[in-house]
């Protein structure tokens, strides 16, 4: 708690420093559900868990408040589990080392997991708090949303009472958020085969790192560089000009974040070795230029590496590449309603080497608009099918859409006015919620959602402003007490 041990507000602050130390990644929330447990125990508590494993836990009304309309308060309490490639750091078992920068909160090269750790710490904090006055509580926290909303897909019927939700996992201060966008993920695989290396080849391992990546959602529109797109470009123009062969590519982790590091291992002949090298420079100035404004720590380097016994065949290489190539990435197109809103995007995710001699390329598209949705899915399958590929879409999950009735939205509007002296702004959100899923449940919730300001989500840039922790907390806590 040393580093914390001056924020305010204190207990919310106590709480996210212990669920720092707490591994949590996704689909491997035991521990932290175990904590919260505990907690519940401790607090006198009464709890519940659903078949997925959902936790419930649940406080009764502040005396003056019997008659008051239960609140559902919402956070998943799994996080993206990104780090640096020099960072040794085993998410399954590792605490995240936390520091402070000015007036931001990060981890020593690893994703600090503010998403949504601050929501859970909050949830904590409010349930703990002998002193506020509130209707009865109901503090649903879900497990998996990052890598398949599998808690909120899974929400047992009946499980929650309260028609009023609140969900914590929105990441601008100042901005309450009614809507959402739907989500789908498309899987390409390709099959393969190595084949001997009989030639005496030089061998190179070629690295696009430095990238600023970050919420396939939040963050698509910010024309951030793409490592996989980069190192394909790279890879065409080295098999083109210096006859390069490939043994391996790879790159991005997580469907929802943009890939900021990609690797590939080439093999050039001695008497190409010249040519290969004046283009990894030629490459290199150019790329460097063309990201200079948007990824300004860009890199790109080439190590000699021992030949590989082993190389992909020229004709599957020239397909992979050319689909990974033509394969979009970014926004689509732009909301007609709202301002500023992406209303459809697709990412580029990651390329995998899987077991049983198979490549997995990962993308994920989202938009409001469930039919825009299913054809910019479409549209990235029929690349990479045309490939070759076999193509694996997800089941997907819906949008929200916005309510500008919302009696919810009209008392925390007046809230921050109170508190703040100026108007939120109202706005959907291009990242996908579990709102949308909590709807198709339980129809007729009304529903907002808000947090404080989190920036590089997703990222090992992930931090969390210290002053908007206060501002979120002053608005949730008034909002369940006005309710």
């Amino acid at each position: 708690m040393a580093i914390f041990d001056k924020l305010q507000p204190s207990t919310l602050w106590k709480y996210f420093d212990a669920i720092t130390k707490i591994p949590r990644p996704s689909k491997n929330e035991e521990k932290i559900i175990a904590y919260l447990i505990d907690f519940a125990n401790l607090n006198k508590l009464e709890f519940k868990k659903d078949d997925a494993g959902n936790l419930l836990v649940t406080k009764p009304a502040f005396h003056s408040k019997k008659d008051s309309p239960p609140i559902i308060l919402q956070s998943h309490v799994d996080m993206v589990c990104e780090k640096n490639s020099n960072v040794v750091h085993d998410f399954n078992n590792d605490p995240l080392h936390t520091f402070i920068e000015g007036d931001w909160v990060k981890a020593k090269g690893t994703t600090l997991g503010a998403d949504d750790g601050v929501g859970v710490a909050a949830m904590m904090a409010i349930l703990s708090d002998p002193d506020l006055v509130h209707g009865s509580l109901e503090c649903l926290f879900t497990i998996d949303e990052e890598t398949g909303l599998t808690g909120a897909f899974e929400l047992s019927a009946g499980f929650l009472k309260g028609k009023t939700l609140i969900n914590l996992d929105s990441e601008d201060e100042g901005e309450l958020f009614i809507g959402c966008a739907g989500g789908i993920d498309t899987s390409a695989i390709f099959n393969y085969t190595y084949q001997p290396v009989f030639e005496s080849y030089k061998a190179y391992l070629v690295s696009v790192t430095g990238l600023q990546g970050g919420h396939s959602g939040d963050e698509i529109h910010r024309n951030r560089g793409n490592a996989i797109k980069i190192m394909a470009s790279f890879l065409s123009e080295a098999i083109t000009y210096a006859g390069a062969e490939l043994h391996r590519f790879e790159g991005g982790n997580l469907k929802n974040a943009i890939p900021r590091e990609a690797f590939a291992s080439v093999m050039v002949q001695p008497a190409l070795e010249k040519e290969f090298l004046s283009l990894c420079e030629v490459f290199q100035r150019n790329t460097q230029k063309d990201l200079l404004q948007t990824e300004p720590s860009f890199t790109f380097i080439i190590d000699p590496i021992p030949t590989p016994d082993t190389k992909l065949k020229k004709e599957f290489v020239k397909r992979l590449i050319e689909a990974v190539s033509a394969c979009p990435h970014g926004v689509i197109s732009w909301s007609r309603e709202i301002e500023d809103l992406v209303e459809t995007s697709t990412n580029l995710a990651s390329i995998k080497f899987i077991p049983e001699h198979q490549i997995m390329v990962a993308t994920s598209q989202r938009s409001s608009l469930d039919i825009a949705k299913r054809n910019i899915a479409h549209r990235v399958a029929s690349v990479f099918s045309d490939a070759g590929a076999e193509i694996i879409h997800s089941k997907g999950y819906p949008g929200w859409t916005p309510d500008l009735n919302s009696q919810l939205l009209k008392t925390t509007k007046m809230a921050y006015v109170e508190l703040f002296g100026e108007e939120a702004k109202v706005k959907a959100i291009h990242a996908g919620l579990e709102c949308g899923l909590f709807l198709e449940k339980y129809p007729g919730l009304d529903m907002i959602s808000f947090g404080p300001t989190i920036k590089g989500a997703h990222s090992p840039d992930e931090r969390l402003n210290i002053t908007s922790v206060n501002k979120f907390w002053e608005l949730l806590t008034k909002v369940i007490q006005q309710i």
